[in-house]
């Protein structure tokens, strides 16, 4: 259990012994017959060398929403990997709405006039002549990657009058939203305002969110990115940033992090950038973390949730 988290992260279940390590260093030597690991933002170093080295390994728990590093790592095929799923749900909304209106509003621009000193006096005029391009109101908003973050999220998004269609594995309905399959994107792409994905980063999502899906945006919509940076084809998005063939994006996630400084995206027009900060801290880790200890103990892997496929 990593002891160096700026929250609660405290169990107590009888049989359990709970030893701490710090988590951006390696397991201690004391530890390596640990059944199970709980991880949070350590490198992937950290992970890779419990891979290697806990050979008594049969869980780990990640309090990430994305289990990527988790399964990066090597674990041996029997070890059950789950993930922090729900944990990070009402904080990436929340950014992902915020990414999404600051770009809508031009929050950018007016940023970028405040440096210089200046008062922006076209922008003004440019919204009283196409007010529909700065509202959500009325905007048909695809959310690819429709999981538990989308639930939280879709409602605030009618709530300011958008409208909203999900893209997930199938066609169906989830949380009450009408939901298409990602073979279906060449029908509702070309009539979305805004994209925003939350996709995870597996192989089968690696630069899912190319120049051919970028094309089938209007030159009016915007993109919007709090999933993982490797499902984005990064070049092919600041090209259509550059030719106007997208007219803004927001990204809170890169395929390189920290951002490299010769990134395109750096300058990249109508971007912008956060620092992977959309999720914050986990919400209830603590209890999440103990709820899922006493499934395990009672039922075993088939017991506990979020288990990852792998």
């Amino acid at each position: 259990m990593p002891s160096n988290v700026p929250f609660d992260l405290t169990i107590d279940v009888e049989g359990v012994e709970v030893a701490p390590y710090v988590m951006r260093e390696e397991v201690p030597e004391a530890h390596l017959d640990a059944e199970a690991i709980v991880t949070w933002a350590s490198p992937q170093r950290v992970m890779d060398d419990a891979a290697r080295r806990l050979s008594r390994l049969r869980w780990v728990q990640t309090l990430n929403a994305g289990p990527d590093q988790a399964l990066a790592a090597g674990f041996a095929p029997d070890v059950v990997i789950a993930s922090g799923r729900g944990l990070h749900d009402t904080t990436v909304a929340e950014h992902t709405l915020a990414l999404l209106l600051a770009s809508v509003r031009r929050l950018d621009r007016t940023l970028d006039a405040q440096r210089r000193g200046e008062w922006d006096r076209e922008l003004g005029r440019e919204q009283a002549r196409d007010e529909s391009s700065f509202t959500l109101r009325g905007a048909h908003v695809v959310i690819w990657g429709f999981g538990s973050i989308a639930a939280v999220l879709a409602p605030q998004l009618t709530a300011l009058g958008a409208r909203v269609t999900g893209v997930a594995s199938l066609d169906g309905e989830r949380y009450g939203r009408p939901v298409v399959s990602s073979d279906r994107l060449t029908e509702v792409l070309p009539t979305a305002d805004v994209l925003v994905s939350l996709l995870p980063a597996t192989p089968q999502t690696h630069h899912a969110l190319d120049a051919s899906v970028l094309a089938l945006l209007p030159a009016h919509a915007r993109f919007v990115n709090v999933g993982r940076g490797a499902t984005v084809d990064e070049p092919a998005l600041v090209a259509a940033l550059r030719s106007g063939a997208l007219a803004g994006a927001a990204l809170d996630v890169t395929e390189t992090e920290p951002l490299p400084a010769d990134s395109a995206l750096w300058d990249a027009p109508h971007l912008i950038l956060t620092p992977h900060v959309a999720g914050g801290r986990p919400q209830g880790a603590a209890a999440f973390v103990t709820d899922q200890v006493r499934r395990w103990l009672a039922g075993g892997p088939a017991a506990i949730r979020n288990v990852v496929a792998r």
